[in-house]
């Protein structure tokens, strides 16, 4: 009963992941005046960060994320001493996207901006800019406004600046504050509002029009099914390892003999299989406790963790291979099994099961570690328990099975070398999977061992030998003598030896989408022949969309921002794609629109959204407002595809690699524009 009110819930949690585009808020900036002296003060901005999220730091470069910048627009009877300075615990990485070290902060930044009083009264008005991402999307630059105004004690200054030497001394403070010496345009508080440039019909809004289309699930919704379905995987590659499979009917047996009443022992093998469910569902809520999503984020893109992570999936492949066994200390599995002919009933069922988990560590444990160390990436606070539910589910699968069909136990395989084919296949793919993490600690230093060409050649070399291994080629301390090959392990080294090839172009520049997501990023290829690449047509979107009326294409606008790590990849792995990028250019207008650009607009533009004023100052603003009020989101990536009249062709896109679903997405578009 506990294990179906489990599932259950469960499955209603992952019912209730919202899947339409919403407009998110999870950074909640709160600004204080805090006097130091009677001539000296700080503004402090104290800003809250929900879980997963992180806001940038200041003074991180040119070509990377949006940083945290202090902009004066007002500045009377006061003076800016020194720069906005982060305060707080930082997280200083190195980041491969962007190809430099970034820092941000998580659940709570703090940027402190001191003032020297010049005596007599004083105003100070602005707004501090900041860019927050997490792992699937980038918002736009937001504005924390403020404005402080009052009286300091002392003789106000001999020659207090004319609006004119104001204006000049407020840009002088931006160009100080934001640590880029140019100065940004003046906007006081008295300054007309502009309209918004732009046709109203392209600007109307379309959100209830989008949602009628339905809108596409992001990929961290999916994110629980598919940790789910690697840990049940994980389950069933464990079932077939010398560690397990010879148990599943000698203990199925026991369950059925050790009582006369054969419902009684069916029960008992249910009891078992939940048992084993309980024990891996404990251990992954235990790593959940200890570590929490916000530490396994921050282990999953930390150089040092990826390094150990590594040369543990490399221990645990020579395990595989042959070379050693990983077992616990013998002691304690028989600690656990004389406890459990001690015992009786339930609790001699559960100890009966957690001696399993004890007896099969040296299988099952390097299948578990790479499990946690894949999850530890998704930063999710339920991942690690998930995943194992899964693996748990799959090895508790057989033992509840053969209790209800015992005669299925007559027609399992028996036993034999064919179990340890799979130990040393699955050593293949953890040494495979173990390039992927150094290769994160090799970005991270800069060291550039293990560019993408290396990388793809170790990967040649290792799916190569994995193809020849199964073919008998290769032998291992473990293997017998057979010369014959199987015509499962045929088609396994088939298959191998197949993807060994597939992936001989890539050393030559060719995209590989199905190994995008481990290779490192393209930019570290040294020789690069592939020049399949999409290009926007308009960066303005009026402009755009006047050409496309004359053109009569409909149009794909991409929201995007130099600071979107998620549209980087986006435009790699899919965008090069030929069909792809066949219809991009051939079949539409394709407007890119940067909500991070900090070209300022001619005159702010003051707006009025959700009952409160906002001013635009920014060309990214425009457009962060456009996303906004037009399709209500403000994430990036975002695509969206319209007609001439901007009115969607069908519903929206975010951040998901498959190919197909984009092809589907420009061709639907495409389609109901033609009608």
């Amino acid at each position: 009963m506990t294990k179906k009110i489990l599932l259950s819930w469960l499955f209603m949690a992952m019912l209730c992941l919202p899947a339409l585009a919403q407009i998110q808020d999870p950074v909640k900036f709160k600004t204080e005046w805090k006097a130091l002296s009677e001539e000296e003060a700080e503004i402090i901005f104290t800003g809250a960060i929900d879980e997963g999220w992180h806001v940038y730091s200041t003074d991180l470069g040119d070509g990377g994320p949006t940083q945290a910048a202090l902009n004066i627009e007002v500045l009377n009877g006061a003076r800016l001493e020194g720069k906005l300075t982060p305060r707080g615990k930082e997280v200083d990485k190195m980041d491969p996207v962007f190809d430099m070290r970034v820092r941000y902060f998580e659940k709570q930044a703090v940027f402190v901006q001191k003032v020297k009083l010049l005596g007599g009264d004083y105003r100070i008005a602005g707004y501090l800019e900041y860019g927050a991402c997490n792992d699937e999307n980038c918002l736009p630059p937001a504005a924390v406004e403020f404005t402080f105004n009052g009286q300091a004690k002392g003789t106000a200054a001999a020659a207090l600046p004319t609006d004119g030497e104001n204006a000049a001394a407020a840009d002088g403070a931006n160009a100080t504050a934001d640590g880029q010496g140019a100065a940004t345009e003046q906007a006081g508080p008295d300054t007309a509002a502009t309209a918004l440039q732009g046709t109203a019909d392209y600007w109307r809004p379309v959100v209830s029009e989008l949602r009628a289309m339905g809108e596409q699930v992001q990929a961290s919704d999916l994110s629980w099914f598919y940790i789910f379905g690697m840990g049940f995987v994980g389950g069933l590659l464990a079932l077939f390892t010398p560690c397990v499979w010879p148990i599943i009917p000698m203990t199925v047996s026991f369950f059925l003999k050790r009582t006369k009443d054969k419902k009684k022992g069916i029960r008992d093998a249910w009891t078992y299989g939940a048992s084993i469910v309980v024990i891996y569902l404990t251990l992954g809520l235990a790593i959940t406790l200890i570590f929490g999503a916000s530490a396994l984020n921050a282990l999953s893109t930390n150089a040092v963790f990826n390094i150990l992570f590594c040369l543990m999936l490399v221990v645990f492949a020579a395990s595989f291979f042959g070379a050693f066994e990983i077992t616990l200390p013998s002691k304690w599995s028989n600690a656990v099994d004389s406890k459990a002919e001690q015992t009786t009933g339930l609790l001699s069922i559960f100890l009966m099961a957690f001696t399993l988990s004890l007896v099969s560590f040296s299988c099952t444990g390097p299948i578990i570690g790479f499990l946690l160390v894949e999850v530890s990436t998704t930063g999710s606070v339920v991942a690690p328990a998930i995943g194992m539910l899964g693996f748990a589910l799959a090895l508790a699968l057989p033992f509840t099975l053969f209790a209800l069909f015992p005669s299925w136990l007559k027609s399992m395989p028996k036993s034999g070398g064919w179990m340890n084919v799979i130990k040393v296949t699955l050593g293949f793919l953890e040494l495979a999977f173990a390039l992927k993490f150094l290769s994160v600690a090799d970005l991270a230093y800069g060291w550039r061992l293990l560019d993408r060409e290396t990388f793809l050649a170790l990967w040649i070399v290792i799916f190569g030998l994995l193809g020849f291994y199964l073919l008998g080629k290769v032998k291992f301390p473990h293997d017998d003598d057979d010369t014959k090959v199987s015509v499962p392990r045929f088609f396994m080294a088939l298959f191998s030896l197949a993807f060994a090839v597939y992936m001989i172009p890539g050393l030559w520049g060719a995209p590989l989408k199905a190994v995008s997501a481990f290779a490192p990023p393209m930019q570290t290829q040294d020789f690069n022949l592939y020049k399949n690449e999409v290009h926007a047509q308009f960066t303005d979107f009026d402009a755009g969309m006047a050409y496309a009326r004359q053109q009569r294409k409909p149009v794909m606008l991409d929201f995007t921002g130099f600071g979107c790590v998620n549209c980087r990849k986006m435009e790699l792995a899919v965008w090069t794609d030929p069909k792809v990028s066949k219809l991009m250019n051939e079949d539409y207008v394709l407007i890119t629109l940067y909500v991070d650009e900090k070209t300022k607009l001619p005159e702010p533009i003051k707006i009025m959204e959700n009952g409160q004023e906002r001013t635009l100052r920014t060309v990214g603003d425009k457009w962060s407002y456009l996303q906004r009020s037009k399709f209500g989101a403000n994430a990036q990536p975002f695509y969206v595809l319209i007609d001439n009249d901007g009115m969607p062709l069908n519903a929206s896109y975010s951040y998901d690699e498959e190919v197909q679903k984009y092809v589907e997405f420009l061709e639907t578009g495409l389609k109901n524009y033609k009608k």
